[in-house]
């Protein structure tokens, strides 16, 4: 007998790009994942047939896909189109700032001509203008060429001789070229609905909807929900409800999933997981049968009855394993909830291990928690929904995640005691038994709703939303406007109630599109105004965002007076550059904590300097700890090993350099309140005001248990030996 369930489940979800008034789609992320993920999650499971899982998608995503094969296009394709020899300098400008917007170690550096063009174009060193005089036109057709070819997923290479051999040949691209990818390009998005269907049509796969444009349900319905879990939080100044826009996202979603895969879902992924008890009618009168959303959720409605210990263990797992019934009058649902440690495993962890062990790691887990949950089960298996994003994570893997899914998926069909399942087929074989008496309202992140209305950037956009739906309202009720503007008007609306606006305002997640997000936010509620011939006000021209983007760390000020002893010295280290540790992926949220707290770092004048701070005593946190690697993406080919963590070790410093080894013999290294390091410069070789990229790994054996930072690189500069002197100044 299986002793648990696996619930894959894939979000895949894009807002709505599209400025339905001008033609103009200002972001060409459709498109681009559209090649990518889209299409390589399916081929994924096309590979293994025998495995079940569910793929949420989303009715805005699915309408810009069709977009697309019909012709549409956006700033980004129109430049991609455009000959390399007539090129306006506009379009020059817009190449080097938005043709790079990749993962430079995964989806860039591998490639290298693509390395080349990225190091020509000197980001953070100098502005497009400056860096447009060192292109040529051959340059930028090859840039032109590799932006959309990086994001083909790698299984096309495999299945397609043709475009393997594009791909190989790597550089000197031709205005045929380009024109031949972009067209394969547009076949391949053509691909994406039909495949999903046919792994609908043979049982595999159960494909579920979300809200139409992707609304936070329960704050349509009644703003106040927010204060369920956040009591002290300010609200917007208008707080009438719209039930019937969230009645119009739900019902449109179903219809057109039924119209595009033949049946009505049976399944919904609320947007953002958000929940509450007020929607229970609405979704069951829809025809939904079941949702799901986070853990966090089921611990609120259930008084901490299931809920993780400071260790991260689930007390009373057998609790959270299993659907729950949700009821409200005459009406119910059944829910699962996702077990967020192992969601955040793989979409932020698995990413810095080897594929294959990671994949038999998380089957491990899944049936570690079969065998602990099954005895209480009632001899049924329990369910382990894996939820996450399908499109965000696979960027950060090294090859796309190809490997880390192939052996999930064929080792899954295999294993003896872990059974993959779609949700629905497992609620139809083991229905809920267990209720809720009241749902809490709150979304997948921290189980409230303080991303989307927790900020006054995002009371303001709602504020500005109800006061253009208002003005839509009194345009309607005078019954002068034409039908087909007040239905385009309504259209507006329904986009602007869309999550994505508010998850970029306030400062819990920075892109460094936050400002064309911003303006499309604004531009769809104008054009309500500009389909009734009238003007928009003023206040809509105005940006809502009033934050800046948040900085990864800060820097260093001064020389560090530093003794390596772990003790945790406040003055020692006042004038170190910070990291505080969490998500800093705009697209996606880690919930669970990491076993670093916060990373400062410096320089005294021979060395640098590093301390690693956990929430906790270090040598307590850092336990399992046995190898700190310390990686230099500039100056590129340096690393720095540490072994033998341990009280019964010896350390060891091995500096990694052009493919020698050497031994440190100056580094120190202390972990007691903090762990504090420090290593030479003139042994790393590193000149004054010489740039440093580098990010810091702790493992155990193979397995990576945190980074610093969780994504991207710390950046700074070897001081001279006058920079305190400087910094005064200054």
């Amino acid at each position: 007998m299986h002793s648990a369930c696996l619930a894959l489940f894939w979000h895949q979800h894009q807002p709505y790009y599209s400025d339905d008034l001008t033609g103009e789609t200002l972001m060409p992320w459709v498109r681009l994942h559209g090649t990518k993920d889209y299409i390589g999650m399916a081929m994924h499971l096309d590979e293994v047939p025998e495995l079940h899982c569910t793929i949420n998608l989303v009715p805005s995503l699915l309408v810009q896909i069709l977009a697309y094969t019909e012709g549409r296009s956006d700033r980004h394709l129109d430049v991609s189109r455009r000959p390399a020899d007539d090129l306006s300098r506009d379009d020059v400008v817009y190449l080097l700032d938005h043709f790079f917007m990749a993962n430079v170690d995964n989806m860039i550096r591998p490639f290298p001509r693509y390395r080349e063009l990225y190091l020509k174009r000197a980001a953070g060193k100098d502005t497009a203008e400056q860096a447009a005089k060192r292109f040529t036109a051959r340059d930028l057709r090859d840039l032109q060429v590799w932006n959309n070819l990086t994001w083909f997923h790698p299984l096309l290479f495999e299945k397609d001789a043709e475009l393997a051999a594009f791909l190989k040949r790597g550089q000197d691209y031709t205005e045929a070229d380009k024109a031949w990818l972009l067209d394969r390009q547009k076949q391949i998005l053509g691909e994406i609905i039909p495949l999903h269907r046919k792994l609908y049509e043979r049982g595999q796969l159960e494909i579920t909807t979300t809200p139409f444009y992707h609304p936070i349900l329960p704050l349509l319905w009644d703003k106040r929900s927010a204060k369920e879990t956040m009591p002290h939080t300010p609200l917007p100044k208008y707080l009438d409800p719209y039930p019937e826009d969230a009645r119009v996202h739900v019902q449109r979603a179903v219809s057109f999933h039924k119209k595009l895969f033949g049946k009505p879902p049976r399944g919904m992924w609320p947007s953002e997981g958000s929940v509450s008890q007020a929607i229970i009618p609405l979704l069951a009168e829809s025809g939904i049968q079941w949702i799901a959303t986070d853990e966090e959720i089921l611990s609120e409605s259930t008084g901490g009855w299931v809920s993780r210990d400071g260790q991260g263990h689930v007390r009373n797992p057998e609790m959270l394993f299993r659907p729950w019934r949700v009821e409200e009058g005459p009406h119910q649902l059944q829910m699962v909830f996702r077990d967020h440690a192992l969601s955040d495993l793989v979409g932020f962890h698995y990413q810095r291990s080897d594929p294959q062990h990671a994949a038999f790691d998380l089957l491990g887990k899944v049936d570690a928690i079969g065998r602990a949950a099954s005895p209480h089960n009632g001899g049924r298996p329990p369910i382990v929904p894996v939820i996450l994003d399908g499109e965000n994570c696979w960027e950060y893997y090294p090859d796309g995640g190809v490997s880390f899914l192939r052996t999930l998926y064929r080792e899954a069909v295999k294993h003896q005691h872990v059974r993959s399942v779609k949700i629905g087929e497992y609620v139809d074989q083991y229905p809920a038994t267990d209720k809720i008496s009241r749902l809490t309202a709150g979304s997948w992140i921290s189980h409230n709703f303080a991303i989307w209305i927790g900020h006054q950037e995002d009371r303001d956009a709602w504020d500005l939303l109800h006061q253009t739906r208002e003005f839509l309202v009194q345009k309607q009720a005078e019954g002068k406007a034409p039908a087909d503007r007040l239905q385009q008007a309504w259209e507006e609306i329904y986009i602007a109630e869309g999550s994505d606006w508010f998850w970029w305002y306030g400062d819990d997640h920075n892109s460094e599109l936050d400002a064309v997000f911003d303006h499309l936010f604004r531009r769809h509620l104008s054009n309500v105004y500009t389909l009734l011939g009238v003007s928009a006000p003023p206040i809509l021209s105005k940006p809502v965002t009033r934050t800046a983007q948040r900085q990864l760390h800060t820097q260093p000020t001064g020389f560090l007076p530093v003794r390596v002893d772990g003790k945790e010295t406040f003055f020692e280290w006042i004038n170190a550059g910070k990291y505080v540790a969490g998500s800093q992926r705009g697209t996606m949220t880690l919930v669970t904590q990491g076993l670093v707290q916060q990373m400062l770092f410096g320089f005294d004048p021979q060395n640098l300097l590093i301390r690693i701070d956990a929430a906790g005593r270090a040598n307590d946190k850092f336990a399992s700890v046995d190898e700190i690697r310390i990686r230099f993406i500039e100056p590129m080919g340096i690393e720095i090993v540490v072994t033998g963590l341990t009280a019964d070790q010896k350390t060891i410093f091995h500096l990694h350099s052009g493919g020698t080894v050497v031994e440190l013999l100056a580094a120190r290294i202390a972990c007691g309140e903090i762990l504090e390091l420090s290593v030479g410069r003139e042994q790393l070789g590193l000149a004054p005001h010489e740039t440093l990229h580098f990010f810091i790994e702790l493992l155990h054996g193979s397995q990576s248990l945190d980074r610093i930072p969780i994504e991207g690189a710390i950046q700074t500069s070897v001081p001279p030996p006058d920079f305190e002197q400087v910094m005064w100044q200054a």
